[in-house]
């Protein structure tokens, strides 16, 4: 267990394992816990860090306001307080919303970006997209954390089978700071930088749960705004696919992984074209 200060707040990590550097970005009321199913196995492989943004799990949650571009300053932060170089960053929900951030705005922080159920931005196109979001700020206002909890673990997890990640979310979402979490669903709500997706210059993998709250459909849209950038549609999974369907999502993940460092390892040993003066 590790921390680092920036900005007035004090930050939790952890690290596990060698090798190039992958960072595990989590979602809204989440923490590290997010990917228990995943640092053993990418471990193996790659030094693997795994932050708690502010607001959640082990870090502060100062009272202030919270913004996916603060979020994103946390991320850049830690990647240079750590002198980690360019790293292959996995971002789910929120945590692909700050891969997203750092992409427009630190693409030289980043060798790649897998985005996992998430996009570009949240902002409502239709009537009904303002009553989706208006239901939400609400209900998240007017209900306990506990019985979110419930709701959400129904929603995530709606097999009998999957009862033990149902529990998981029931037992972690309480310990959530409400005021701290409030404010990070208003950092998401009118947040986006999908007219700057040009601007991101790695490697991308998108991955969708065919279950997941946003269509496959609208995920095939942004990507093909991306110039290196492919979808990755998991069957049998809804939002959160690292529990949900971990294996699948390891794999795919790391032949991805394998695959930048591949192509980057074949531009570096290309031999560099050479300036022949001509004489008369």
């Amino acid at each position: 267990m590790s921390f680092f200060d920036y900005d007035g707040c004090q930050l939790h990590y952890e690290e596990y394992g060698h090798g190039a550097p992958l960072l595990l970005v989590h979602g809204l009321g989440s923490s590290t816990l997010d990917w228990e199913f995943q640092t053993a196995v990418l471990a193996a492989h790659y030094r693997v860090i795994a932050l708690d943004l502010r607001g959640h799990g082990r870090s502060d949650k100062p009272i202030e306001h919270y913004s996916i571009a603060g979020f994103a300053e946390d991320v850049a932060a830690l990647i240079e307080h750590l002198k980690l170089g360019p790293v292959h960053l996995v971002g789910i929900s929120m945590g692909g919303m700050i891969g997203f951030q750092l992409g427009v705005e630190r693409p030289e922080l980043l060798h790649s970006l897998c985005i996992v159920n998430s996009g570009p931005e949240v902002k409502a196109k239709s009537f009904a997209d303002c009553v989706q979001i208006a239901k939400r700020w609400s209900f998240s206002r007017l209900l306990s954390l506990d019985s979110i909890a419930k709701g959400l673990g129904k929603l995530l997890f709606p097999k009998p089978e999957q009862i033990e990640l149902r529990l998981k979310i029931e037992r972690r979402w309480p310990r959530n700071d409400k005021r701290a979490y409030l404010a990070s669903l208003d950092a998401i709500i009118g947040w986006g930088v999908r007219d700057r997706l040009s601007h991101i210059s790695c490697p991308v993998l998108v991955v969708s749960g065919d279950r997941d709250y946003s269509s496959v459909a609208s995920k095939e849209a942004y990507v093909s705004e991306i110039a290196d950038a492919r979808l990755l549609v998991i069957e049998d999974s809804g939002h959160a696919s690292p529990m949900d369907q971990p294996e699948t999502f390891n794999a795919q993940l790391l032949n991805f992984l394998e695959e930048v460092t591949a192509r980057a390892r074949q531009a570096n040993n290309k031999p560099k074209k050479t300036r022949t003066s001509k004489t008369c």
